[in-house]
């Protein structure tokens, strides 16, 4: 701790989702080496902050909770008067500056009302006026890329871009014996699917990544765990009859931080470009995401232990504004999805679990 003047007080906006959260921890990493005695705070949603539980590199987590259509969203500040006395504490702690990592008007304006002398951030939607040093957007780099740039036009050395997360002895024991009471044996080689999305024309198919498990379960001898919330249950029944060997299942009977857990157990995780993709990568779990609408440029998974399966069209990245820009396939799909197969998928996998490993086959 600095003695002898006041702590250096510093405020960093980036607030909202799963993904966007964890890819701020390099930013907060390289931001902590720079300013070792500062004091950090961080402006968080509350559904998505389980993810960064344990982060060394803040001192105060500050929850921001407005009323949003996400389902992270309880609306805590959904009233004016909410609002304001949200904006009265910021005040109060008296910052001395802030990093704006959201691009938003009303993040820009967030970041003028807390009172901060210094406001450093993106030069996005004609919130420049609102910043003291303002940073071009690339949307052709990665999201990591454009967080740290942040801190280069500002003056902070970049040393590393690793993603990370940390898990508690309690949660690691809870994977260990959780895998146990569903059969996995010491040796056994678990694969992780999650076939589910948000937004179903984003996603694959849901037979065809049960056609890739009966096959990596074959290939591999591998034992597949498919991952999804409550609203997936419902495709459990199907999952099961199509598989030779009954697969584990932890499907909307898990918290985030016990799945984040089973994650870590993984040799591999194929999913599609969801939240979990993110949650692997930063438990440096070997993935291969499937992407379609959406260029993995700028949110892909991050690390060198991942792999995208991607296919470009020419109205590639789509303005997710489903089949205005392309025509649906009999089966509802863009075609960018749809171009997908399970041997594309199968070779990715074989960069990351190669052939030469492969245990002996599974006896049905």
């Amino acid at each position: 701790m600095v003695t002898g003047r006041a702590q250096k007080k510093i405020l960093v906006l980036r607030y909202r989702f799963i993904g966007d959260t964890i890819l701020t921890i390099p930013f907060l990493r390289n931001l902590r080496r720079a300013e070792p005695d500062a004091h950090i705070a961080w402006v968080v949603a509350p559904g998505s902050s389980d993810v960064i539980k344990g982060v060394p590199y803040v001192d105060e987590l500050i929850y921001w909770d407005p009323v949003t259509i996400h389902a992270d969203s309880t609306g805590t500040h959904g009233t004016l008067s909410s609002k304001i006395t949200f904006i009265r504490g910021l005040r109060g702690k008296r910052f001395d500056k802030v990093y704006v990592l959201k691009r938003s008007l009303s993040s820009g304006m967030m970041a003028w009302l807390a009172g901060a002398r210094q406001r450093v951030g993106f030069a996005t939607e004609g919130r420049g006026f609102l910043l003291t040093r303002e940073v071009p957007y690339h949307h052709d780099r990665h999201e990591v890329q454009n967080f740290l740039e942040v801190l280069r036009a500002d003056g902070v050395p970049i040393v590393d871009d690793y993603l990370e997360a940390w898990l508690s002895p309690e949660e690691q024991q809870f994977a260990d014996d959780y895998l146990a009471a569903a059969g996995l044996a010491p040796g056994d080689r678990l694969i992780g699917i999650h076939p589910f999305s948000a937004n179903p024309s984003r996603g694959w198919h849901l037979d065809m990544f049960m056609e890739l498990a009966r096959r990596l379960q074959e290939r591999y001898a591998a034992r597949i765990l498919f991952f999804g919330g409550p609203r997936d249950k419902e495709a459990l029944p199907g999952i099961r009859a199509a598989l030779p060997q009954p697969p584990l299942e932890a499907v909307g009977s898990t918290t985030l931080r016990q799945t984040m857990a089973l994650l870590a157990r993984c040799r591999l995780l194929v999913c599609n470009d969801s939240g979990i993709m993110h949650l692997a990568a930063s438990l440096q779990v070997p993935l291969v995401a499937l992407f379609g609408p959406q260029s993995p440029a700028k949110f892909g998974p991050w690390g060198e232990k991942c792999r995208v399966v991607y296919r470009a069209f020419p109205c590639s990245p789509c303005r997710q504004r489903f089949f205005k820009e392309c025509t649906p396939s009999p089966r509802g799909k863009p075609e960018c999805m749809e171009a997908i197969t399970v041997d594309t998928v199968l070779e990715e996998i074989a960069t990351l679990l190669p052939v030469a490993d492969e245990p002996s086959k599974v006896t049905p």
